[in-house]
């Protein structure tokens, strides 16, 4: 999996893993950051998320332009990190929740979109570029999957940095984390609280060593929990802040791994008129140009709607599991909220794997130790570590499940596609994509089932939004299962195809045109967030599931051309 290829490649997994993990850090804590601090509707909250995640993903079009035409892919990224770190640093700063405290954090949040513009898609560029080498070519589909498989070790540590971080320094003031207090304290502000509501908040305001006898000290009571709960959350942003200088410090620090690739077609054509270089930019027709773009536009035009239904991990979902999942967990389920208890699965995982990939009795040994440590260090936790009564769990720790998914499926996945291509067949990657959107349909029928029955979210909001009724956690982790297959199957093949694909002068652009699809969808998940308390829960899921089925029927439709064009790159 890792053997033959270039030194470049690790290292700018490396790179892109500390910036995802600020990212996504971030990501885990923000919407609940926003509705804890300013009292956002959940419709108001869907139209700052959706703008941000489409800004995030719409401005590397920008940022492949300009590395294309002026700056290159190497110093494009480095002002992207620059700039991301400014706007995490101002997010970070404790504010109060007036109008400039507001125009701050927007403010902050264009930063962090405009860094990333500059940032994400020219090193999916830069990566490309590696495996334009012919001794490198074959292992593209395979090097795009350890690269994405990096971005999500750093996702899968975020929502645990945020979690702990935030629960550190809102412990530090005799606090913990109540899902129903933001909600019901902002009412009591607002003067839009129930009897029912008062009476809920008075009694969690005594769970947490607040017992108040009148109005005044519980609005006291409410406006100090806000200020504690919000700043505990600017920690978790500072985290970010952190991450970008380790991302710098490798970027810069290995650059000569990556360097003979850091060159657009423009600076290619430039040396090549100097005499400085034996390398020969492929010229395409103007035909060969419109039907490659045209391909990747098609692809583009599907993953807007798996984008729409995946990324409602930070929005809906988050919803779903801070006011319809519960919130304790007991047994062995604890196991799947210890991150040391994660990272020894992990270990386990690879060393069964190991184990039956290894051909020679030394390395099934090597691997065998591996396996023993990691189960032995899963044992140790569960019955010595983790103590007897249920364990708290927080919204934003299911986000962890994803990325936690990504790294132990990655291998799975690939010994599959390898398998099927020592047979000749392995689906093309378009196919991949298309297979990719009807499994999404499944993940969220899962959600669907398990939706049935429960409360509408606009029926809650008088009590604090939090249903009496909590299900199973294992309804997410299920849909997370289940979305992490497709993923796999959808996102590190489509930028593979991209990279394939896209005519050489337009890499940066057709990279950023591929995260441009991603920002449309991104700005459809704030649609499917302002149905949130419209609909019946189980119908809202039945909105994605038919978009991805449509979307699915769509690229099988086209199937025969976009592998044209495939075959032909």
């Amino acid at each position: 999996m890792f053997k033959g290829h270039p030194k470049g490649l690790f290292i700018l997994s490396l790179a892109n893993m500390g910036e995802r993990f600020g990212y996504y850090t971030m990501l885990a804590i923000f919407v609940l950051f926003i509705q804890a601090k300013f009292g956002f509707t959940s419709s108001q909250t869907s139209d700052i998320f959706g703008i941000f995640l489409a800004s995030v993903y719409f401005l590397p079009l920008i940022g492949g332009l300009i590395a294309d035409k002026w700056l290159g892919y190497g110093k494009t990224i480095v002002i992207g990190i620059t700039v991301m770190f400014i706007g995490y640093f101002l997010l970070a700063i404790p504010t109060g929740t007036d109008l400039p405290a507001k125009l701050a954090m927007f403010g902050s949040l264009a930063l962090i979109a405009l860094g990333t513009g500059l940032f994400k898609g020219n090193v999916q560029a830069l990566m490309g570029n590696l495996y334009d080498d012919p001794k490198y070519s074959s292992k593209r589909d395979l090097a795009f999957s350890i690269f994405y498989m990096c971005i999500n070790i750093g996702a899968f540590f975020a929502p645990s940095a945020a979690t702990t971080v935030t629960d550190f320094f809102l412990g530090q003031e005799g606090l913990f984390y109540s899902p129903q207090i933001p909600a019901l304290a902002h009412q009591l502000m607002d003067g839009t609280i129930t009897s029912d509501g008062m009476a809920q908040l008075t009694s969690l305001a005594a769970a947490q060593g607040h017992a108040v006898t009148d109005t005044p000290a519980l609005l006291e009571f409410s406006e100090h929990y806000i200020t504690r709960l919000s700043g505990a959350y600017n920690w978790g942003f500072g985290v970010a802040c952190v991450s970008l200088v380790i991302s710098m410090a490798i970027f810069l620090g290995f650059r000569k791994t990556y360097k003979y690739a850091d060159v657009t077609a423009a600076q290619q054509e430039k040396a090549e008129k100097e005499g400085k270089s034996d390398t020969h930019v492929v010229e395409l027709t103007p035909a060969q140009v419109k039907e490659r773009v045209t391909a990747l536009c098609l692809v583009f035009a599907v993953v807007i709607f798996f984008w729409m239904s995946f990324h409602q991990n930070g929005l809906t979902m988050t919803f779903f599991a801070r006011d319809y999942t519960t919130d304790t967990v007991s047994g062995l389920s604890r196991l799947w909220y210890s991150l040391p208890a994660m990272i020894f699965i992990i270990i386990a995982f690879y060393g069964i794997l190991n184990i039956f990939q290894s051909k020679e009795a030394k390395s099934k040994a090597i691997a065998g130790i591996v396996t023993a440590v990691g189960l032995l260090g899963v044992c140790l936790l569960y019955f010595f570590g983790m103590g007897d009564g249920a364990l708290k769990i927080t919204p934003e720790i299911f986000q962890q499940f994803n990325p936690f998914f990504i790294i132990v499926l990655t291998p799975v996945i690939l010994a599959f596609f390898t398998k099927l291509a020592s047979k000749g067949k392995e689906p093309s990657a378009p196919r991949k994509i298309g297979i990719g959107m009807f499994i999404a349909a499944v993940g969220f029928t899962i959600l669907m089932i398990g939706s049935f029955g429960l409360e509408a979210p606009s029926q809650l909001a008088s009590t604090g939004g939090v249903s009496d009724k909590l299900v199973s956690d294992n309804w997410l982790i299920g849909t997370y299962f289940t979305l992490t297959i497709a993923e796999l199957f959808l996102s590190p093949m489509g930028l593979s195809f991209v990279s394939r694909v896209a005519p050489p002068k337009y890499k940066g652009l057709m990279q950023g045109g591929w995260l441009a699809a991603t920002a449309i969808g991104n700005y459809l998940v704030a649609i499917i967030g302002k149905l949130w308390g419209v609909l019946e829960l189980w119908q809202l899921w039945t909105v994605l599931v038919v978009c991805c089925l449509i979307s699915a029927i769509f690229i099988f439709s086209i199937m025969k051309r976009l592998e044209r064009v495939t075959n032909n790159a």
